[in-house]
């Protein structure tokens, strides 16, 4: 029915089981860990079941380099990682620079070599949806590291849509890819993270890189363990993080709070300024502080998008809908100081006594694309409500 080698993969110095029986191994594997991929309970046991494991690492952005180097760092002696090479894109993304720099092997997607019998794949950041016949390639499947408490937030852009949506609390998960969908896989290993007031999505997702960095490797420690007990994503509270548009920076004064405008700052502020609309012109707002109130007279009439100068502080305040908000600079063919914008665009206005006129209004662009699908559920994912 079946027979039982013992042999040695050339350079690897360990004993590698072949001509495993498929029924046996389903029995003994599958018992403890329920209905799996069939390219792990049928594969796996034929490579090594304890580490230091064969890594094969997909990723690109900095996001991915610091799980990169936590998995360069624990290779060697009674250590995690065994061989470690890199599968990435284009010559300019950080993965590939760390990777070069350190010596480790580079495969260039899709054009990718698995003589190397890897164990396991990791992929972080990557950016390309691996085919099934990638994933049956390693016994042990291909591990995500993914920054959302899964099933909250799955796409290619959960950091900024837990800042844009105001969750106090997210998380890293690790999960085991399927094929033809993002997402979507048993989950391995998860951690919360609370979310800090006011950070911004950069700073959000250079920390929970060296969660997921961390998480990843205590992961691969137990990897056998993990993935007997690996539980299904649950399908209620499942949303979808979309990549980042230009458009969700246009704002709508008439509808926007003090508070959501600030959160789509901090989201999206790094790669696209927030932009409105000047006598015609797109205007960009710089440097954001926050929720300003007039300091003299009393503005509580005024319309959404009227804008003040306050000269004690230097910024242009902006009326939305339950407040104002300032900004220390705009950028219409080149940036100035809330100085100079009032000097050379609002002085006259306000010389006029027309504040209410709409040269002394920013007006709301209202063709911003739809990014979430009707009905889907966005709400904060609050500290008392668990993972969604």
């Amino acid at each position: 029915m079946w027979s039982l080698m013992c042999v040695k993969v050339l350079g690897s110095g360990r004993p590698v089981l072949r001509g495993l029986c498929r029924t046996c191994v389903k029995g003994k594997f599958a018992a403890r860990a329920g209905q799996s991929h069939p390219s792990i309970t049928q594969r796996s046991r034929g490579l090594s079941q304890q580490p230091p494991w064969r890594v094969l690492f997909f990723g690109s952005d900095d996001f991915a380099v610091e799980s990169l180097k936590l998995l360069h760092a624990s290779r060697g002696e009674s250590a995690v990682v065994d061989l470690l090479e890199v599968v990435t894109l284009s010559s300019s993304v950080p993965v590939r620079k760390y990777a070069e720099e350190h010596k480790l092997r580079v495969h260039d997607w899709p054009d990718v070599d698995f003589s190397g019998q890897f164990d396991v794949g990791v992929v972080v950041s990557f950016g390309c949806l691996l085919q099934e016949r990638v994933i049956n390639k390693l016994p042990y499947g291909i591990l995500n590291v993914h920054p959302s408490l899964l099933p909250r937030w799955r796409g290619p852009a959960p950091v900024f849509h837990t800042v844009l949506h105001g969750d106090k609390f997210t998380g890293v998960t690790i999960m085991q890819i399927r094929p033809k969908r993002f997402d979507v896989g048993p989950i391995l290993s998860q951690e919360f993270y609370p979310v800090p007031e006011k950070i911004t999505a950069v700073e959000l997702g250079a920390s929970l890189a060296i969660v997921g960095a961390q998480l990843l490797v205590d992961t691969l420690r137990n990897l056998p363990e993990r993935i007997a007990n690996r539980r299904e994503q649950a399908k209620e509270g499942a949303t979808f993080a979309p990549k980042i548009s230009s458009s969700l920076s246009w704002l709508i004064w008439e509808e926007q709070t003090c508070e959501e405008i600030g959160r789509l700052f901090r989201a999206i502020g790094s790669r696209t300024p927030l932009r409105t609309i000047w006598m015609g012109r797109a205007i960009k707002l710089l440097d954001f502080v926050g929720e300003c109130q007039p300091f003299l007279g009393s503005h509580s009439a005024a319309v959404p998008g009227s804008v003040l100068y306050q000269k004690e502080s230097n910024t242009l305040l902006v009326r939305c809908e339950d407040g104002w908000v300032g900004f220390k600079t705009v950028k219409l063919k080149k940036r100035l100081s809330a100085a100079d914008f009032y000097n050379g665009y609002l002085h006259q206005s306000f010389l006029n006594k027309s504040p209410s006129q709409k040269s002394c209004q920013f007006q709301s662009y209202r063709q911003r694309a739809q990014h979430f699908p009707k009905g889907q559920n966005t709400k904060p994912l609050l500290l008392n409500t668990g993972v969604h």
